[in-house]
């Protein structure tokens, strides 16, 4: 298994998705900054959500060796949201996603998730930088993207016409 699918942090602990972890993926997939900032996903109940799980993470996994990941409270084993790499078929190296329940905002996990992705990234990996795609007003994750050294690159078009995407850069 890749070192960028399960590792800890602090106070986390970062995994692959699994089928059990459909009825949180459904509570982010709901919240409506989900539905701002990354869009409808088509996951309106379990069903949806396991077939989520087994068409985007679980696919991914299997053909590239990495993907998005549950990320728990180590402590309680509690899912807090989501952290991983995604292969974009118009970017040259992957693009770091993160999302995390309302309950987990504020707490410093994303941070520490990606933090500990990066850490990853840098002792495995052979690409020599990550990028990272974000609405232009999705100001509470470029301001994440900022402190993690990430930096602005360019707008890129988006998948919905009235959308923009700003495509930051992290350089090894």
């Amino acid at each position: 298994m890749s070192p960028y699918m399960c590792f800890d942090t602090p106070r986390l602990s970062i995994r692959p998705l699994d089928f059990g972890d459909a009825e949180m993926i459904l509570t982010l997939n709901l919240d409506p900054d989900w539905k701002k900032y990354i869009g409808d996903r088509g996951v309106y109940d379990l069903d949806s959500a396991k077939r989520y799980i087994e068409n985007g993470p679980m696919r991914m996994y299997r053909q590239q060796g990495f993907g998005v990941l549950a990320v728990r409270e180590a402590r309680s084993g509690e899912f807090v949201g989501t952290c991983g790499l995604l292969q974009r078929d118009n970017l040259k190296s992957p693009d770091i996603g993160f999302a995390f329940l309302a309950s987990a905002r504020g707490k410093g996990y994303a941070k520490e998730a990606c933090l500990g992705l990066i850490e990853q990234m840098k002792k495995h990996g052979d690409w020599p930088y990550l990028e990272a795609l974000v609405t232009p007003e999705n100001q509470a994750s470029i301001s994440l993207l900022r402190k993690l050294g990430f930096e602005f690159k360019q707008n890129l078009p988006h998948f919905d016409p009235d959308k923009d995407t700003d495509l930051y850069r992290l350089t090894f």
